[in-house]
């Protein structure tokens, strides 16, 4: 699954490869709470998943609109799941807003070159 996030991740905004922060968490049977059928959807209550992603607000609707359909492509492919098992959400975040560690805002003063 984390492979499939990065891949989608790399192709759609053509981030470098290393740049790789994924979060995988599993829930038990009735920990997620989701409407099976909400937009016309078919959503298997064990299958469903909730994909979410801070990406530099810098973004246009086109890279946004990429990514949501590669990253729902990857991960259902990657797992075998319905393209309706998969809710996402993306979460717009001003450059300057990331550390990448260090204690420092490597992007405050720089526009990424990806």
């Amino acid at each position: 699954m984390a492979d499939a996030m990065n891949s989608a991740l790399v192709e759609a905004l053509q981030i470098p490869t290393e740049d790789r922060f994924v979060i995988i968490s599993e829930h038990a049977e009735g920990e997620l709470h989701l409407h099976p059928t909400f937009m016309d959807m078919q959503r298997d209550p064990i299958a469903a998943m909730f994909i979410m992603v801070y990406l530099g607000a810098h973004r246009p609707l086109e890279q946004k609109k990429a990514l949501v359909q590669k990253l729902n492509y990857n991960a259902a492919a990657a797992l075998k799941v319905s393209p309706d098992d998969i809710f996402i959400t993306l979460i717009p975040v001003p450059n300057e807003n990331f550390s990448f560690g260090r204690g420092k805002l490597q992007l405050a003063d720089v526009a990424p070159s990806w």
